[in-house]
């Protein structure tokens, strides 16, 4: 029998055992678990998991990551398309300023306008050390489309730094 791959998204309040639930739903219909990213933030839990399953048993997982609304688990699920992933040179950029509105707004206008595709994104908030002024800090793993050349990005990502007085560092990592 053939698998098919899914994305199943899942968001509850934070409580131990959310994790064991959506793992004991996937086993119990004969998936995988492939890959994942889940976090906490203010209280609240989200994840996004990559599982395979057998095609005959799409429907019932379904149904049964729908049966755990009840218990405050809110699922989505999505065939997805392996094969559509990007391709490219992998690097990763870290942002440091000032906190203020709009920063993760130009950043990813940045990479847009350039084609790349971010794999990962993390940001936070804190509060600096020697003036307790509010500081963000953003670390950004992406994907280059393979006709876009490094250094093309860091001359784009030197110019952000500048317009947002920012320290930002890019690393080719491919």
């Amino acid at each position: 029998m053939s698998m098919i791959s899914l994305v199943l998204t899942a968001l509850a309040d934070d409580r131990p055992g959310l994790v064991s639930q959506l793992a004991d739903v996937i086993a119990a219909h004969e998936g995988n678990w492939i890959e994942s990213s889940m976090s906490r933030l203010a209280g609240e839990f989200a994840g996004i998991v990559r599982v395979e399953v057998p095609e005959g048993r799409v429907e019932a997982l379904e149904a049964a990551l729908g049966a755990l609304a009840p218990r405050g688990i809110t699922t989505t699920l999505r065939r997805s398309d392996a094969a559509g992933e990007t391709h490219g040179q992998a690097a990763r950029m870290t942002v440091i300023c000032q906190d203020h509105p709009g920063i993760v707004h130009a950043v990813s206008a940045v990479l847009a306008a350039k084609g790349v595709s971010i794999t990962s994104l993390e940001t936070e908030v804190y509060a600096g050390s020697m003036s307790g002024e509010r500081m963000f800090r953003a670390e950004v793993d992406m994907v280059l489309p393979v006709d876009l050349a490094a250094g093309d990005l860091s001359a784009a990502l030197e110019n952000l730094a500048g317009d947002l007085m920012a320290e930002v560092d890019f690393t080719d990592i491919g």
